[in-house]
């Protein structure tokens, strides 16, 4: 059992839903051969960029990714713990869990 690690709801999901938005829990892959999604890996959900992690490269590549499968503003997808390492915790205003789910595949 680890000590620490990321938010969790109760079952277990990388995704939760605070003030209007969704918390999402992802690792990064950068230098991929394309930019995608999914799946879930573990406690995260896999993300692949093709964007080195180079000056905030894929940084910005991640959140211009998940702002254009979603939907909503670039302004609306923040960073909001990880920004130097591969796993990160994203925020996104004007999403819920269940629209996440719907781009995972995963129902709803």
């Amino acid at each position: 059992m680890r000590a620490a690690g990321p938010r969790q709801d109760g079952d277990g999901s990388a995704i939760t839903e605070s003030d209007g938005a969704a918390m999402v829990d992802v690792k990064v892959v950068p230098r991929a051969s394309r930019d995608r999604i999914g799946p879930r890996i573990g406690d995260r959900i896999k993300v692949q960029l093709c964007a080195p992690p180079v000056d905030g490269a894929a940084n910005e590549a991640l959140r211009a990714l998940w702002a254009r499968e979603l939907g909503v503003p670039r302004a609306a997808v923040v960073i909001v713990r990880g920004e130097g390492s591969r796993q990160k915790t994203l925020r996104v205003d004007g999403v819920g869990r269940a629209a996440i789910e719907r781009l995972l595949g995963e129902g709803a």
